[in-house]
């Protein structure tokens, strides 16, 4: 299904953040990575392009990439068809690092100026995964940690998944809480292949 609207090139033309990226210890010009089309019925929510995703274009191609599409039983090839796979981060630019080479979180003005118009782009969504603490928040409205919305998996309604961002430096985050790999990822691997599965929408 084409982008009707050209909502896409609109965010991948957006510099609001120019001046703040180049404060940052990268100095780096923005790089909007938007991933989506009408017609996606799963929806990745998730935090902000990371350095490797600002230089190749392409959300989530790292490790954590990687471990996102073993949690969700996807192929790579799945995962990034836009047909059926929507990836909507809460900021579409990487948005640097500190001083001490941390990352900075996602800028709210990219939310804020883009994910009511995404959201109403997406009307076919059926399934909605949320990656780290920033969508929880978000999407969800909660203030709880990380751990305790994600343990409560079953209470965000039908078609929401909350997970933790499966980055490299929370391996031991998953081996503390084991519930996740034994409960969590079986119920949402049988969600992601019903939605994959499905028959699309007439348009």
């Amino acid at each position: 299904m084409p982008d009707r609207g050209g909502l896409v090139d609109e965010i991948r033309a957006c510099r609001l953040c120019a001046n703040r990226f180049a404060a940052t210890a990268t100095a780096h010009a923005p790089r909007p990575v938007a991933w989506f089309r009408p017609g996606a019925r799963l929806l990745i929510a998730g935090q902000a392009p990371g350095l490797r995703v600002h230089n190749s274009g392409k959300p989530f191609d790292d490790p954590s990439g990687a471990r996102l599409r073993d949690w969700l039983g996807l192929s790579a090839a799945a995962f990034y068809d836009r047909a059926r796979v929507a990836i909507v981060p809460m900021a579409f630019c990487f948005p640097g690092y500190d001083a001490k080479g941390a990352d900075l979180p996602p800028p709210p003005i990219c939310g804020r100026t883009w994910h009511t118009r995404v959201m109403a782009h997406l009307r076919a969504v059926r399934l909605t995964v949320l990656v780290g603490g920033h969508a929880h928040r978000h999407h969800l409205g909660t203030r709880e940690g990380v751990t305790e919305t994600v343990r409560r998996w079953r209470d965000h309604g039908p078609g929401i998944f909350a997970l933790p961002h499966p980055s490299w430096r929370n391996s031991g985050w998953l081996k503390k809480n084991p519930w996740f790999d034994a409960e969590v990822l079986p119920a949402l691997r049988a969600e992601v292949r019903q939605v994959m599965d499905g028959e699309d929408d007439p348009d």
